[in-house]
């Protein structure tokens, strides 16, 4: 199986087909894909190609990172392996952890007694 890269930076006009089409500058594509939102429909700004063997993935990266692709300069390198992460809430949509709420207000317009 050949190397996955990582396509960040990427214009929100940007589409499958347009990021195949450029990447098979550098040889073979077996897939690419421009990650959207689930919600809005609306491209993230970062993707995957998959090049049809190591060989024409690193040709990738040298020859299409910083190169501009609809306006953008491009980020490509190797994808990471994807890690385990906590499940998602209902409400909202946001993970746990992180940051909690609310907490009272500073000083502004307060009296004294």
């Amino acid at each position: 199986m050949a190397k996955k890269l990582y396509v960040g930076s990427l214009s929100y006009s940007t589409t499958d087909d347009g990021l195949k089409e450029f990447f098979s500058q550098a040889g073979q594509v077996n897939s690419a894909t421009v990650i959207m939102d689930k919600r809005t429909g609306r491209s993230k700004g970062f993707g995957f190609v998959e090049m049809s063997s190591d060989s024409e993935a690193d040709k990738a990266v040298e020859m299409m990172n910083g190169k501009e692709l609809d306006g953008r300069k491009l980020i490509v390198n190797e994808a990471r392996p994807m890690t385990d992460r906590p499940p998602m809430r209902r409400e909202g949509g946001f993970r746990r952890g992180g940051f909690g709420g609310g907490g009272g207000g500073g000083g502004y317009g307060r009296r004294e007694f």
